[in-house]
């Protein structure tokens, strides 16, 4: 493709952090020193007390629903957007949880925080709510409303690091938030992620739950004395507290996070800039331009028609095609989850036609490749393509 969704995220001074720790004569490859200075580096780049890397954003998903379940072992329900990964809606399922859609705003791209307000009720458990394509999707009358239930807000953070919300990081206002570090995000450790918190307990559960729930992970003593005395029949090195997995990184996952860690700040200024360019390029008859930028951290640039027209975007595929141009339909996750087959037997057969926005992004929303090696030229000559269309 001659304009990727993205380039190799990967840099040789990566790679040879890489190469030198390998070079010693018995490197620990397991989960060891470089994870725990990453994780603590994290955590002083966002702003909390606690981090755990993990090996994917979709792991991290898993495990805080996990912990949620913890609090709550009856159930419940957890207000969700139907556009997000994949991952966000299958842990809620696979811990329990029902999820309850609300639509989408499309100046944000995340869920409605007025949709989302109105379905809180006795039942509801949590907001998961997904920071799409580097936008904030927090609002200060969410925030106050969930703070007056007393109902945890979750943060997807995966597509949006270093994103704000009136100047404070994304991923420092919920009782947890999820990082993904995947190939084309603004870090990249090739798979990895991160679940952040500033509650000591969740962060001890992380642990044990990122290692076959087992009792020995977790760095206090207290709760490692609890176990040791009410199970004493128990070898004390393998105590699993809870039905749990192994999602652990690796030295070499986390050696690469630490040094991309570097430049990450570097990284999401120059993603603004070309995002900016981008949307003061194309043409605003044709496309969205009124996105929220304020706090932006963007992903990738979305390509929203403002109007519904299925010839003009069966001529815009093929001039993307044509340019060498990769894309993806639908925006994050490939649009609207609630037409997708996993949801089938838990989503009423025609709902989705009552989500009006994620149902025109489903099908007149791209997204096109953004990362800190795009030039301005080739920005224009992107531009160009699309307008011409």
């Amino acid at each position: 493709m001659k304009f990727p969704l993205m380039r190799n995220n990967i840099l040789r001074e990566d790679l040879d952090a890489v190469i030198q720790f390998l070079k010693q004569d018995d490197p620990i490859l397991t989960n060891g020193a470089h994870i725990r200075a990453f994780e603590a580096e994290w955590s002083q780049w966002l702003g909390v007390k606690h981090s755990v890397f993990v090996n994917s954003g979709a792991s991290s998903n898993l495990l805080t629903m996990a912990i949620l379940k913890i609090r709550y072992p009856e159930g419940g329900e957890v207000i969700v957007p139907p556009l997000t990964w994949i991952s966000d809606i299958a842990s809620v399922m696979l811990n329990g949880f029902k999820p309850v859609f609300v639509d989408i705003d499309p100046q944000s791209l995340a869920m409605n925080p007025r949709q989302a307000v109105a379905k809180l009720n006795g039942k509801t458990r949590a907001v998961f709510l997904t920071h799409v394509q580097g936008f904030d999707g927090l609002t200060d009358e969410l925030l106050a409303e969930l703070k007056k239930r007393n109902i945890p807000l979750l943060e997807d953070v995966c597509e949006s690091h270093g994103a704000t919300h009136n100047g404070i990081k994304l991923g420092t206002f919920g009782w947890i938030s999820n990082f993904s570090f995947y190939y084309a995000h603004h870090l990249s450790t090739i798979e990895g992620g991160m679940i952040c918190t500033n509650d000591e307990l969740v962060y001890q559960q992380a642990l044990m739950l990122r290692s076959h729930g087992m009792i020995r992970e977790s760095t206090d003593p207290k709760i490692s004395s609890q176990y040791r005395e009410e199970n004493p029949e128990l070898h004390p090195d393998f105590i699993f507290a809870f039905p749990a997995y192994n999602v652990r990184n690796t030295e070499m996952g986390g050696i690469l996070g630490r040094s991309q860690l570097k430049r990450l700040d570097a990284n999401v200024k120059r993603r603004n800039h070309n995002l900016k360019r981008f949307l003061e390029k194309i043409d605003p008859k044709k496309f969205r331009t009124d996105f929220k930028l304020e706090g932006c951290s963007n992903y990738a640039f979305n390509l929203i028609l403002k109007k519904p027209d299925d010839e003009f975007v069966k001529r815009l595929m093929i001039k993307m095609r044509n340019a060498e141009m990769e894309f993806r339909r639908g925006s994050s996750g490939g649009g609207n989850q609630l037409r997708q087959p996993y949801l089938k037997n838990i989503a009423p057969k025609d709902c989705r036609l009552k989500f009006p926005e994620i149902e025109h992004i489903h099908f007149y929303g791209f997204y096109i490749g953004n990362f800190p090696t795009l030039r301005d030229e080739e920005i224009d000559a992107i531009c160009a393509v699309l307008n011409s269309a």
